[in-house]
């Protein structure tokens, strides 16, 4: 039997804060995204490499591996997602505190994938739990997560946290308007770019 949860409460200080300490609250928050990486398939290996020497996403201000769902501020959602492993994710997620962010990383948690007829493969993370920023590819190179993360955090640059605005995202539908898709392939071949 589902459970009505009190609505989120932050600190008073930002609540109340004037806008140029709202800004160094968000950037705070913006450079310093612990990561539970919730990988399943080939695309986690492309998350590791993303994570590794070359690539080194915590120049970013990403720090990945966090110890749990309860000390993670971003959830990386890779590989294919099953029916089965779909009550896992969602539980997974509602144990993050707010304000969590999540990213769909590669075609299978994006639709599916070559899987998506099959089944017993849910049809995108998105079914399950919000999704803010979609990264797609099969797999996804570790550029296009580096990308992901860039337009994750000028999505935080510009949030007011407050309590309306996170019972307000808590109750947003599932696959609403508010989701971006903010990676497209390039026609030529070149880089990913921005939609």
């Amino acid at each position: 039997m589902p459970v009505d949860l009190p609505a989120p409460r932050v600190g008073a200080l930002a609540e109340t804060a004037p806008r140029p300490l709202r800004l160094v609250l968000n950037w705070g928050r913006r450079y310093s995204l612990w990561v539970f990486n919730f990988g399943l398939a080939c695309c986690a290996i492309e998350f590791i490499s993303a994570s590794m020497a070359r690539h080194d996403f915590i120049r970013l201000g990403v720090i990945p591996f966090a110890p749990g769902p309860r000390q993670a501020d971003l959830m990386i959602v890779s590989g294919t997602v099953t029916d089965k492993m779909a009550p896992a994710i969602k539980r997974l997620y509602e144990q993050m505190p707010e304000p969590k962010y999540v990213i769909s990383f590669g075609a299978c948690s994006n639709s599916g994938g070559p899987y998506w007829d099959s089944y017993c493969v849910t049809k995108g993370v998105d079914q399950i739990i919000p999704v803010d920023v979609y990264v797609p590819g099969c797999p996804p190179r570790p550029e296009a997560l580096l990308h992901g993360i860039l337009k994750l955090q000028e999505k935080i640059a510009a949030e007011s946290v407050t309590g309306a605005s996170i019972a307000a995202r808590r109750a947003r539908p599932i696959g609403a308007a508010q989701v971006v898709r903010p990676l497209v392939a390039a026609s030529d071949g070149g880089p990913v770019l921005p939609a």
